[in-house]
């Protein structure tokens, strides 16, 4: 299963040691999935740990070993991605978790992508990260 995480997930796995963001990395590390995400919520998840929790960077780069960093999306794919009603920022988001043909968008951001939880929209369906996790232990009966 593919996954796009969204720069929230990315900042929670590595803020939050216990957290279920870690627990898909993890997932990943034993092949249970492939983990993306693109240059636009890799450099957001950087810079929001930059501020808040500048001593896990060293934790991100280790994480990010484990993310495939996809191409971003053309403008016209984040512009039909804005008429879904996300914000200019969030737009480049689900036009990447497109182009990258991802399973799965995971994003704790409810206030934005909330509207979208569990849809199927650009082939793939918007979750949240317990939702995420919970599919991925489901699929094998682990």
């Amino acid at each position: 299963m593919r996954l796009f995480l969204d720069a929230n997930v990315l900042f929670s796995a590595a803020h939050s040691p216990g957290g279920r963001a870690l627990g898909l990395f993890r997932l990943a590390d034993i092949g249970r999935c492939t983990l993306v995400g693109s240059k636009h919520v890799v450099e957001e998840a950087r810079r929001n740990l930059t501020v808040k929790s500048a001593d896990r960077l060293d934790d991100f780069s280790h994480l990010l070993e484990l993310l495939e960093t996809v191409p971003e999306a053309p403008p016209k794919l984040v512009t039909w991605a804005a008429r879904n009603g996300l914000p200019a920022n969030d737009a480049p988001v689900l036009a990447a978790a497109v182009v990258s043909e991802a399973d799965l968008l995971v994003t704790g951001d409810r206030t934005h992508f909330g509207h979208l939880y569990g849809q199927e929209i650009g082939g793939g369906t918007v979750i949240s990260p317990g939702e995420a996790l919970g599919r991925l232990l489901d699929a094998d009966g682990a």
